[in-house]
């Protein structure tokens, strides 16, 4: 939340925040009710932000959950479900929660090679995730190789140490600067 300050880096730079949270689906009630009104209140778009749930949030399927995606989607704000294919998923959820992205998570991107049944894995994920208009983030990305195939298999976005370790608001801000310079 303290990312979301009036010096919010979506204002000056279009970006948007992604945040895990699936314990705030669990536990305070009132956590994600405060994240829109902080929204409302710095005048910043629901799309703005973005948030991660895990598979097993959607397979609880209580109705408080899906009150909560509910009022995160009319606010809109994205949602991501992370660390796809590890879990118990049931694929139904996937259009009834209406799901903006899919992340593949790691597992099947650190051992990428043109041929592997990680590379099926990823290529049936990604097909899948947009015959259902979601996008799909591979997690985990580390080398060029592990790049080229996912853009080649369609991957909209990667997330990995090839392209930056965790940063902090001011770190991201100075990559951004940076990368604005260069580009």
């Amino acid at each position: 939340m303290q990312s979301l300050s009036g010096k919010s880096v979506h204002r000056r730079w279009g970006t948007e925040l992604r945040v895990n949270a699936t314990e705030q689906f669990h536990s305070n009630a009132d956590k994600l009710s405060d994240w829109l009104e902080h929204l409302e209140s710095l005048g910043l778009p629901g799309g703005c932000i973005a948030v991660e749930i895990t598979e097993g949030l959607l397979l609880d399927a209580s109705a408080v959950v899906s009150e909560k995606l509910r009022a995160l989607k009319s606010a809109g704000v994205q949602t991501s479900l992370d660390n796809f294919g590890t879990g118990y998923s049931a694929l139904a959820y996937l259009k009834k929660y209406h799901i903006d992205f899919l992340k593949i998570d790691r597992s099947f991107v650190s051992n990428l090679t043109a041929n592997s049944s990680d590379m099926a894995l990823c290529r049936a994920i990604i097909l899948m995730a947009h015959t259902l208009g979601m996008k799909v983030i591979a997690e985990g990305v580390e080398t060029d190789e592990q790049r080229e195939l996912l853009i080649q298999a369609g991957c909209d976005y990667g997330q990995g140490y090839l392209f930056s370790k965790p940063v902090s608001a001011e770190e991201f801000e100075a990559l951004l600067k940076a990368t604005q310079v260069k580009g």
